[in-house]
């Protein structure tokens, strides 16, 4: 558990930076001047934490966030992998945490990389119960036993819930899941219902969704909706990775692509397994009725094979180009948009650069996906109007700073252009989540900047305003 913070008046007059009384100093720090002696000088920077690990946030582990009576409630991979969660109260300006929320069996063994797939997922249950989801990427026979729908590699997918509702000072373990989940996705339903997404197990395994309809304290059993398949033709087993997002009324829309996963000996080339993912594809889950269709309407047997996949559900082909889905929505007709990096294969395990492109649908065809003013980096996509189409994205100037900016388009996704940058590093990247639930407009995503030589990433909580910051004494975690 971290230290406590500065909270009451004084911590709201020091967020308000841009009042009178600001020094510059270096790159995302200013000094508030005491307006009496009962006030300190007190060092500002606009990141609320300085102790995320790796790829901290990520699109598709979903919602990372959520924003309920003017709060924002956050999480992230914090040291040792293990999940963290801070809140910020935009009323008063101030913050609390981050707070230790469980403990990941990754993270420990000094010997293995980071691993970054059990980064938590958050979600609030309607009796305001804060939900974590985390720590999984497959499992480990040795230690959680078979997979009945896929194969093993690390860690064990858990639960934890705040011990009190809208407090995320103390969190209990819930012995609701089996252990070998990873890329947790959550979606809460108009009526309370919970449905919890990801994969069961590595790469070779089904994708899979829980429900609970008792605010998370259960979860029925798990239920493929995408299958994992050995090849006949191929050395290699069919794979998936899909968004999963609400869409309207009772339904839940989902956006994916096809991983070719190569056993090592039938590789086509010295690589081995790479990350080359391929074609988008697009279905609807019907919560009411328990039913999948694709975007004609037309009723999809499930689990979902590659076969019935490429005829009944594709969306594009992504030709000689390597994808990486990105995040849907809907637009105010209800109709889906698609957000999806597609780059060229230049010899690297993980491909090449890979530029954000978009898709939607017309009514009668899926259009776009042409190569646009879209920069290369990833984030999540907005439509607010019909043909308002917006994302929020990071990515890297030619001059390498990295950037978290808006990218609008006005003419349904014809032409894009950049509009407000809202967070600016020279010399790093970023990672980035998707948008918060229910987000505020001022607290929109949350992102780690990733500097060049270290692991260690300053979190940031990012809106229409820039990033919401906090004293430099709060926000300097590690070595504390």
């Amino acid at each position: 558990m971290k230290k406590a913070f500065l909270t009451g008046p004084v911590a709201k007059v020091l967020a308000l930076s841009c009042l009178g009384g600001v020094v510059a100093c270096s790159p995302g720090e200013s000094v508030v001047a005491s307006a009496s002696q009962s006030i300190p000088e007190v060092q500002m920077v606009d990141y609320f934490a300085d102790d995320g690990l790796g790829n901290a946030v990520a699109v598709i582990q979903h919602p990372a966030g959520e924003h309920l009576d003017g709060i924002t409630y956050i999480s992230y991979q914090g040291p040792y992998e293990d999940p963290y969660v801070a809140a910020y109260n935009h009323e008063t300006a101030e913050w609390s945490g981050p707070y230790q929320a469980g403990v990941s069996l990754m993270g420990k063994d000094p010997t293995r990389k980071i691993d970054n797939h059990g980064k938590p997922t958050l979600i609030i249950d309607n009796a305001g119960y804060i939900h974590i989801f985390f720590g999984g990427h497959g499992g480990m026979r040795d230690v959680h036993g078979a997979n009945p729908l896929g194969n093993h590699h690390y860690g064990e997918n858990r639960h934890v819930v705040s011990k009190r509702p809208l407090d995320i000072t103390e969190w209990e373990t819930l012995d609701t899941l089996p252990p070998f989940g990873t890329y947790n996705q959550v979606v809460k339903m108009d009526n309370g219902d919970i449905y919890l997404f990801y994969r069961h197990g590595a790469h070779r395994s089904d994708w899979v969704y829980h429900k609970s309809t008792d605010n998370g304290r259960t979860f029925s059993a798990p239920v493929s909706f995408l299958k994992h398949k050995r090849r006949t033709d191929l050395g290699a087993v069919d794979s998936w990775y899909p968004y999963v997002t609400k869409g309207k009324g009772d339904e839940i829309i989902v956006s994916f692509d096809y991983h070719l996963c190569w056993d090592g000996a039938s590789a086509p080339d010295e690589r081995g397994h790479t990350a080359n993912r391929q074609d988008l594809f697009y279905m609807v889950f019907d919560t009411g009725d328990g039913l999948w269709r694709n975007v004609q309407g037309e009723q999809l047997p499930m689990p979902l094979t590659r076969e019935i996949a490429e005829e009944k559900a594709l969306v594009a082909r992504s030709g000689d180009l390597w994808s990486f889905n990105a995040s849907s929505t809907l637009d105010p007709k209800g109709r889906p948009h698609i957000g999806i990096t597609m780059g060229e294969d230049i010899g690297h395990v993980t491909g090449g650069p890979k530029q954000m492109r978009h898709f939607r649908w017309d009514g009668e065809e899926w259009v776009g996906g042409h190569s646009t003013a879209l920069p290369i980096g990833t984030g999540d996509i907005d439509v607010p109007g019909q043909n308002h189409v917006r994302f929020l994205l990071k990515s890297q100037t030619d001059d390498r700073n990295g950037i978290i900016a808006w990218w609008e388009s006005f003419d349904g996704g014809q032409t894009f252009a950049q509009s407000e940058v809202l967070l600016r590093r020279p010399n790093a990247g970023f990672a980035i989540s998707s948008t918060i639930r229910n987000a505020h407009r001022d607290a929109q995503v949350i992102a780690a900047e990733i500097p060049r030589g270290s692991v260690n990433r300053r979190m940031y909580l990012i809106g229409d305003s820039g990033p919401l910051g906090r004293p430099k004494s709060d926000a300097t975690l590690l070595n504390n």
